[in-house]
């Protein structure tokens, strides 16, 4: 604990804009220099991801972009937010899921399916990690009293195994079109920084700092045409990061309207989700099948190209975000 009271103090005392610029820079600066050689790499071992009859892309692209991301965000959280409840949430998560993400990818790479179910099983122990280092949402703000209303304690592992398991996979779904998942992690990553520091939460400001420069960095190689590809790794990494981010800062103490902010924050993988699994439902389609029901794919049958998708998606993004700060703001 005296650990956690230095580190603490010393975020306090350092509050303020350089606090989250040198970690973003040191993410960016490490990603930026990784995946020139990662990608190199992933080539000479054949870990790319080959076109299919599901795959937009007409050339096999390397797919080991998401041991970077993870890579530069582990060292810039170790760096700055030292060893605390927080880093060690995305530390223990973080890596089981990416060497599950990574096994995934280097099955695809070699023409194979990794089966759902142990990776099913994985996710669901994982969501629980937060827990472990009392990361949870443990309630809201009673309106009537301005106290709080506390959830049971079954309540709160339900309610947040459920948010970490779904935003971990959102993100997933969403890794379809060059740029569009490392953009709206941006994207969120921001807002989620916007809010932390609003409420001086500086543990979740400076880990959603790190992902905003490791995910702009990566998007200079993966925007339409993608030089390299994050994979699954780097998706559930990200995805499982960001929720993590989004318990430790936006749900902490919300109000029953504020509470709006991580979901808006995340409104385009949360409203894609929505929509796909919908429209299997209606069609009697597995939920866990991949097809081409995402938005992404629905918008370039009406003929956009995957810049104009892509672009129109950072977009409503952007709108839900600013959306999310305005809500912040207003009943915070």
């Amino acid at each position: 604990m005296e650990r956690y009271s230095t580190i603490n103090s010393n975020h306090i005392m350092g509050g303020g804009l350089i606090t989250y610029l040198l970690p973003l820079m040191t993410s960016f600066v490490f990603v930026v220099l990784l995946v020139p050689f990662i990608r190199k790499w992933a080539l000479v071992i054949g870990f790319v991801d080959r076109p299919s009859n599901r795959k937009i892309h007409a050339n096999p692209i390397p797919l080991m972009g998401g041991v970077a991301i993870y890579a530069g965000c582990i060292i810039a959280m170790l760096i700055f937010e030292g060893v605390t409840p927080q880093s060690l949430a995305v530390l223990t998560g973080g890596t089981i899921l990416m060497a599950t993400g990574l096994l995934d990818d280097w099955f695809k790479a070699k023409g194979k399916e990794f089966p759902v179910w142990p990776r099913f099983i994985v996710y669901i122990v994982v969501s629980s990690v937060p827990l472990w280092f009392g990361i949870d949402i443990e309630g809201v703000t009673n309106i009537t009293d301005h106290g709080m209303i506390f959830f049971p304690a079954w309540i709160v592992w339900i309610v947040t195994m459920a948010w970490v398991f779904g935003i971990t996979n959102m993100i997933n779904f969403i890794d379809g079109v060059d740029g569009l998942a490392s953009g709206i992690v941006t994207i969120s990553s921001v807002t989620l920084l916007i809010a932390a520091a609003a409420k001086a939460q500086i543990d979740a400001g400076l880990i959603a700092a790190v992902l905003v420069g490791a995910c702009a960095a990566f998007l200079a190689y993966n925007f339409h045409p993608a030089k390299i590809f994050m994979g699954d790794a780097g998706a559930i990494f990200l995805g499982y990061t960001l929720a993590v981010i989004a318990i430790d800062g936006a749900f902490k103490s919300a109000t029953v309207v504020s509470i709006l902010v991580p979901f808006l924050a995340l409104g385009v993988p949360i409203m894609d989700t929505v929509i796909v699994f919908s429209r299997r439902f209606i069609e009697k389609k597995g939920l866990h099948k991949a097809d081409k029901l995402h938005t992404h794919h629905t918008l370039m049958k009406w003929g956009l190209t995957q810049t104009q998708t892509v672009s129109f998606l950072y977009l409503v993004g952007a709108v839900f975000s600013l959306l999310s700060i305005i809500v912040m703001l207003t009943f915070s």
